[in-house]
């Protein structure tokens, strides 16, 4: 695994712009480019911004996954569909056809079960093993926690499935989740991070402990980027 770590002044536009390089490599390469995007506030300004500068992608070859969601009907406020609809489907026209929405307003063990099946789907309409993204984003909680992989939760210790409901007892809520099988197959990992925020904690992740759930993040045959805000 290849890991950089990118400390930036200029956070939404690099971060825009590594997405839409990495967009361009996938295409040119398979035709196809893979992302799962994370929900919270620091990437919506990105998900704005990659709208604007992609104008001119075939959206109708990019397919948009969640790496976790929120229990919540799709309109709901906490809802990360909702947040990117609001700042990158509607604004880049992005066809309903190219996004996979985890359904948080019915059963959790269902959604998740539904989900998953829906990736092995894809995956095997070309012949593959697993569902491999070209790209996952992902962030970081103030308890080192990375899409809803929290800290003493049973997800953390899922070996065979991709996509599970996970109870978070800090919230007394449901939410679904990839598990490490699926998010360290995959091509490229990154997260979006501030690095103003709690940089102790940060510092920890980075050198690999592993009571913080982003640190266990390890493409397996991928790279690892972790793209920081830096003031």
């Amino acid at each position: 695994m290849k890991r950089d770590v990118v400390r930036s002044q200029n956070f939404v536009r690099d971060a825009a712009e590594f997405i839409m390089h990495q967009a361009r490599a996938a295409l040119a390469e398979r035709d196809q480019f893979r992302i799962a995007l994370s929900g919270g506030n620091t990437p919506r300004p990105v998900y704005s911004e990659f709208a604007r500068i992609g104008r001119e992608l075939p959206w109708d070859r990019i397919h948009f996954t969640f790496g976790d969601e929120r229990c919540v009907p799709p309109d709901d406020p906490q809802s990360n569909f909702r947040m990117a609809r609001e700042s990158l489907f509607v604004l880049a026209a992005v066809p309903e056809k190219s996004v996979s929405r985890m359904r948080g307003e019915i059963d959790p063990p269902i959604a998740a079960q539904e989900y998953q099946d829906g990736l092995d789907l894809m995956a095997a309409q070309r012949g593959e093993m697993i569902y491999r993204h070209d790209l996952i984003l992902l962030g970081v909680g103030d308890d080192g926690h990375t899409a809803s992989l929290f800290p003493g939760t049973a997800a953390l210790e899922e070996n065979v499935q991709k996509v599970v409901a996970n109870f978070v007892p800090k919230f007394d809520t449901w939410r679904i989740t990839f598990t490490f099988p699926l998010i360290n197959q995959a091509r490229h990992v990154c997260f979006l991070a501030n690095a103003n925020k709690n940089p102790s904690l940060l510092e920890k992740i980075l050198q690999g402990e592993a009571e913080f759930p982003a640190a266990r993040v390890a493409p397996a045959n991928g790279d690892l980027t972790w793209i920081l805000v830096e003031s």
